[in-house]
């Protein structure tokens, strides 16, 4: 071999083995970016990225914003779209090769709220697997008018289908049949165990901290569990990574404040908020000096700091805190708080692979003092949940998806406490403390067979054991009751096994596409719940029972079947679907005619357990675009209770039963600066005892009822509000005000909020015994109403 053909081969060798840094050469001198919400640091995916001297080079953005694009002739004008929000056309030179690019886009003003409410696809109702589940945008929830101005997540929900109130101004949810403490209430993964302010008026949550929030009221995914009705997931947002924002609002009767931006660097960021009110701040104008002296306020605070520590995992830590109290003259005291934090580590394994790892914990406490000479005492009392949960998520192809996991918590009921102060003539009560521990597995598979069948199976599996520390009776004849003897009490150790439980909770989906904007769905959802509320009241309040699983209350099982039709119309602008369910709940639990849970430590004497059942059709109509969107909803439903010593052992409605409800959620933007919104509401009334005569006792005439529960109801409650708001259209400008009007109970409807059955003097239910000569007396009705026309005013900012 010749020298010449030497060189060449060595040349050749040379060529290929330096071609793969050529390459790696060409690949680094792609421009790369990512597109951004300048509001939130939300990615942009589908953005459209180009060269203005160049159309043909475009690319588009990944799921997750980002995008790379060749370079042209440089300097040249790199312009960044996105349908709803403004361009952005940036210079580039040979410099800004090696940067990373990233782009904040603003939402155009006149396409705000068409944008928000298509945060999800515009067919996503059709397509998708999941039947009673809906999403409802923040901004969404921010139009609706609101008591007081105060707007609220949890009663913009009561506005959907399925979906109940408990009475006048409550937050109480019942959805499709089930009571209150039916709904697994979380925050950022971490349950709260009372979602509410000023005994049931506002919910915890400030809606200018929120993310989003979803709703499961039928086919619930294996990873959750806990309760039979419903799933409210609520998440906290994260901060942006490149600014400083802030927002706000000052109202009628309080005023919130939201800050977030970056923390340490562009890979850290905060979000702060907290919310007051200062009724208490008028109170203590007032002349009258027994007013002055009371107290009523609460408070939220909340946070989250979230970490990108690398291209592959992120932490994120969030908490809330929020506080109620209500003082009158120094003689009655009432508070309740939560407290409530999560940790999460997310990390994607590969490009398929994802684990996520949540560790929480949530604390609820109440106290009560009375500071009376002779019957004065200080009652408190906490409960906590804590646990751990890992998920880890598996897209093998665009067909099919897996994931699977575990969930732990524990459980810690603390002792009723109450102390008598010094010199009371009340003696002190204990009570013992019940824990719990609820141990999961969890796995789910979802397949598309076919372009029109799809199909999703899940399977959850609890472990509950009640555990010691703590006390179990024994009853003759093994059933417990208020006149049934105590024969024996066994005592148990910390952590020493009291009573297990375990069950299977199968899930299964399955949809069929008959065209693109036609589909038919059916779910099937067992659910088993270990912890419940006994209580008198349907509404809940903050001194409300919890009670665990154990030996004389077994679990509740619910068995839900659903089926609905998707239809949409005209391009997706118009939604509409019909659902209908079925549920069969088993061992469900209710008070015994004038039973005291309170104070009991002997509390299944006080409970009967027995069956139920509910089922219900439910219309939704939902217009998604243009200037006037929002939706009409309308369901019929039955909700059914047998339980052996209740209403002589037949069948009776719970309070929450309300056959028909109609909702109506309109929203119009008449220009840029001005927009209204309208909601009505009409329900049938909830069902009660009223009672059937009088009897006399130690000259007093008492209210007779009869052996038949909740035959009677209120009147049908029907309700408008209004709202409109003002706000300034220039987009140049760094802060960003907006006026709300709003008026609750639009033609002042006398909704009842309670009846009292007394005795009445001289034909006015305002005259009392010491105010004159009475010259009649009979037993009368009388009728509580809360808010007839009620106006309010908000200021709200961004900056």
């Amino acid at each position: 071999m010749n020298l010449s053909k030497v060189n060449f081969c060595l040349l050749i060798v040379l060529a290929l083995s330096l071609l793969p840094f050529f390459l790696f050469a060409q690949e680094s001198a792609k421009i790369s970016g990512q597109v951004l919400d300048v509001k939130d640091s939300s990615p942009l995916p589908g953005a459209n990225i180009f060269w203005e001297n160049d159309l043909k080079s475009g690319v588009v953005s990944d799921l997750d914003g980002n995008f790379e694009i060749q370079p042209t002739k440089l300097p040249a004008r790199l312009i960044v779209s996105f349908i709803g929000y403004e361009k952005s056309i940036r210079v580039l030179t040979e410099k800004d090769l090696a940067k990373f690019q990233r782009f904040f886009l603003n939402p155009e003003e006149l396409s705000l709220e068409e944008v928000i409410i298509q945060e999800r696809r515009p067919d996503e109702n059709v397509r998708n697997l999941e039947t009673g589940k809906a999403r409802v945008p923040i901004e969404t929830i921010k139009n609706i008018p609101a008591l007081f101005g105060e707007v609220d997540l949890l009663r913009s929900l009561q506005l959907l289908p399925g979906v109940q109130t408990a009475g006048e101004g409550t937050t109480g949810l019942f959805v499709r049949g089930g009571s209150a403490d039916q709904n697994l209430v979380q925050l950022d993964g971490t349950p709260v165990y009372n979602p509410s302010h000023f005994f049931g008026f506002f919910s915890v949550f400030n809606p200018d901290a929120l993310d989003q929030v979803e709703l499961y009221k039928g086919n619930m995914p294996a990873s959750y569990g806990g309760r039979l009705s419903s799933l409210i997931d609520v998440s906290l947002r994260e901060g942006n990574y490149d600014q400083i924002h802030g927002e706000g609002g000052i109202g009628t009767i309080s005023s919130r404040f939201t800050i977030d931006g970056p923390l340490f660097s562009e890979k850290s960021s905060f979000v702060f908020s907290a919310r007051r009110t200062y009724a208490d701040v008028f109170l203590k104008l007032a002349n009258d000096p027994d007013l002055r002296d009371n107290r009523l306020n609460f408070y939220d605070l909340s946070g989250k700091l979230a970490f990108k520590i690398s291209d592959k995992d992120k932490i994120t830590f969030s908490t809330y805190q929020g506080r109620d109290f209500l003082g009158v003259n120094k003689e009655f005291g009432l508070g309740w708080s939560n407290w409530v934090s999560s940790l999460k580590w997310s990390r994607n394994i590969s490009d398929d692979l994802f684990f996520d790892l949540d560790a929480y914990h949530s604390f609820y406490n109440y106290k009560i003092e009375i500071n009376d000479p002779d019957n004065g005492f200080i009652w408190n009392n906490n409960l906590s949940e804590s646990g751990i949960k890992g998920n880890w998520s598996l897209n093998n192809n665009s067909k099919t998806q897996t994931y699977w996991g575990f969930h732990s918590q524990f459980y810690n009921f603390s002792p009723i406490n109450l102390e008598p102060l010094p010199n009371s003539n009340l003696d002190p009560i204990n009570t013992n403390p019940k824990n719990g521990v609820l141990n999961n597995l969890f796995a789910g598979l979802s397949h598309q067979f076919s372009s029109k069948l799809s199909a999703e199976a899940g399977l959850r599996w609890g472990f509950f054991n009640q555990l010691g520390r703590g006390v179990d009776y024994r009853y003759a004849g093994g059933v417990p009751g208020p006149d049934v003897e105590v024969i024996d009490s066994v005592q148990f150790n910390s952590f020493e096994n009291i009573k297990f439980y375990q069950g299977l909770e199968p899930r299964l989906a399955f949809r069929y596409l008959i065209n693109e904007e036609f589909s038919l769905k059916a779910a099937y959802n067992r659910n088993f719940q270990y912890v419940q509320i006994a209580s008198n009241s349907s509404a809940g309040l903050p001194i409300d029972r919890w009670i665990l699983a154990g030996t004389y209350v077994p679990p509740i099982r619910s068995d839900q079947i659903s089926v609905g039709v998707f239809k949409n119309f005209q391009n997706n602008k118009w939604e509409f679907s019909v659902e209908s369910y079925y549920k069969d709940l088993r061992n469900i639990i209710d008070l015994r005619n004038g039973a005291q849970v309170l104070f009991t430590d002997q509390v299944e004497t006080e409970i009967l357990t027995g069956k139920g059942w509910a089922y219900g059709v439910e219309f939704l109509l939902r217009k998604n675009t243009g200037k006037t969107t929002g939706w009409l909803a309308y369901t019929w439903s039955r909700t059914w209770r047998l339980i052996e010593g209740i209403s002589e052992n037949r069948k009776y409605n719970p309070r929450f039963d309300r056959p028909h409800d109609v909702t109506l959620v309109l929203n119009h933007e008449f220009s840029p600066s001005w927009s209204s919104g309208l909601t009505f509401v009409y329900t049938t009334g909830q069902a009660v005892t009223f009672p059937i005569g009088t009897y006399p006792i130690d000259n007093q005439h008492l209210p007779l009822f009869s052996k038949f529960r909740n035959q009677d109801r209120f009147p049908d409650y029907h309700r408008m509000d209004a709202s409109v708001t003002w706000k300034n259209p220039n987009k140049g400008r760094k802060w960003r005000g907006s006026w709300n009007f709003s008026v609750y109970n639009l033609y002042g409807r006398k909704n009842p909020f309670a009846y009292e059955f007394r005795q009445i003097y001289n034909d006015d239910f305002r005259f009392s015994a010491g105010d004159g000569p009475i010259e009649s007396s009979r037993q009368g009705i009388v009728m509580t109403y809360l808010f007839t026309f009620l106006p309010s005013i908000t200021y709200n900012f961004q900056f």
